[in-house]
């Protein structure tokens, strides 16, 4: 029986890649990643060369059985996702269910993820927070954002650049303007920023700055 492997990557800095992250994907037998162009940057850095498949949200479902067939003949593979750990708002979580049904090994290298150091430079409360990722974009949000209004822990989400606006005057709604907030972006890059205030002080700010760059909110909690 062979052995999955979740292996993360860089979120930005490659610096942030590890060791043992590049030796694993240096001896497995295959890498599965989400985007093969964006992956294949990453190896190429890196001197790996060992061969590729996609795996990604649109094709996730059809590829599963033929990924366990090679898994059941003994084949070591890795799974990574364009930045960050996989199954974290990204394909991941499928594939290790199934491995984990069939009796599968799945090992997962701890690495970088996203909202980890935007939940820790935030200044807000960190022992007790739930991960809600990408709220519903349609279908699904308004109700959402009602049962959030309550909760007393820091949430953190996952947003674009050009919904951020969208979504901070959803909060202002459902949250108030006083709720607390801190937004990260371009994390471990360049220009990496975190803002930090009231709701409203954050609205206000980035809506004379529009936002580059991959997001992570984070809200405090109801009081």
């Amino acid at each position: 029986m062979g052995k999955l492997f979740l292996v993360p990557t860089p979120i930005g800095n490659l610096e942030d890649m590890t060791l043992r992250a590049i030796r694993i994907l240096k001896e497995v037998d295959l890498i599965l990643a989400e985007d093969t162009r964006t992956s294949g940057k990453l190896l190429q850095h890196f001197s790996i060369d060992t061969p590729m498949h996609s795996h990604h949200m649109h094709n996730e479902h059809k590829t599963i059985d033929g990924i366990l067939r090679r898994l059941q003949n003994g084949e070591q593979l890795a799974l990574i996702s364009d930045a960050g750990t996989p199954a974290i708002s990204d394909p991941g979580f499928l594939l290790t269910r199934a491995c984990v049904a069939h009796h599968i090994e799945v090992e997962c290298l701890p690495g970088a993820t996203a909202f980890v150091p935007a939940l820790v430079n935030s200044g807000l409360p960190n022992d007790k927070f739930v991960f809600e990722g990408f709220l519903p974009v349609k279908k699904g949000r308004q109700t959402r954002l009602k049962f959030l209004a309550d909760e007393t822990r820091t949430m953190i989400f996952y947003e674009s650049p050009h919904k951020l606006l969208k979504t901070l005057t959803h909060f202002v709604s459902y949250f108030g303007e006083e709720r607390p907030v801190s937004v990260s972006r371009e994390l471990s890059k360049l220009y990496e920023e975190t803002r930090r205030g009231t709701m409203a002080e954050v609205l206000a700010y980035f809506t004379e700055k529009p936002p580059k760059g991959e997001i992570v909110i984070i809200v405090g909690g109801k009081k």
